[in-house]
């Protein structure tokens, strides 16, 4: 975004990134927390955490060439867990009310995701931008994160799916497993765009004026 590492943009005043850190730190579900980033990000993602008492991670780890590769590499450095769970450091909004769930439905089904309805109708475009199909809005459901597992159903994945996914859910989904949806929260944004840090500011700006003294 813009040659700047989005994590570190600034959302009233505070690094994207460290929205997620706090939120994790606070969480009585989350016993560690390793990041992983650019390798030019490391430093300033440790200083961020130090600077704020992030006293739960554990690791800093240089992210790999897709995403899969930087989750493994943020498995490796974690060590032995039971549950995993797997969130963009661009969803600045996560609260421990969906870190809460994505830890239950792991425990209880050994892979979930975080999920809302989509609110637009769908369609399925052909190679010449002429509509295909319209698929029942009422099955579909935009995936977020986080994303939760069982720490060997997860390393199972990484192991054995080897060919490019956009998320940690499509791997487990690769295996012949089931994938559980909870509902997530459509403030749970990912911010890409520039447009999406003025959503990402009006969120935290309502949240802050709402939240307890």
């Amino acid at each position: 975004m813009d040659g700047r590492d989005k994590l570190f943009i600034p959302i009233l005043g505070k690094p994207l990134l460290l929205y997620c850190l706090e939120a994790f730190e606070r969480s009585r579900h989350v016993g560690s927390i390793a990041v992983a980033t650019a390798s030019e990000s490391v430093t300033r993602v440790r200083e961020i955490a130090l600077e704020h008492g992030i006293s739960k991670l554990v690791a800093v780890v240089h992210g790999g060439a897709r995403r899969q590769d930087s989750v493994s590499n943020a498995l490796t450095a974690l060590g032995q867990v039971d549950i995993v769970i797997v969130h963009d450091g661009a969803r600045p909004f996560v609260d421990d009310e969906i870190i809460a769930r994505a830890v239950d439905e792991a425990h209880s089904c050994g892979a979930a995701s975080a999920a809302v309805p989509v609110k637009d109708t769908i369609k399925v475009a052909t190679p010449e931008m002429t509509v295909a199909s319209t698929p029942d809005r009422d099955t579909l459901w935009a995936a977020q994160t986080p994303q939760s597992f069982s720490l060997d159903l997860l390393k199972e994945a990484h192991s054995r799916i080897k060919h490019d996914v956009t998320d940690d859910a499509a791997m487990v989904e690769a295996l012949g497993r089931t994938v559980k949806l909870f509902m997530g929260s459509h403030d749970n944004i990912k911010v890409t765009t520039p447009e999406d840090i003025t959503v990402a500011e009006a969120i935290a700006r309502v949240r802050l004026e709402t939240s307890p003294r």
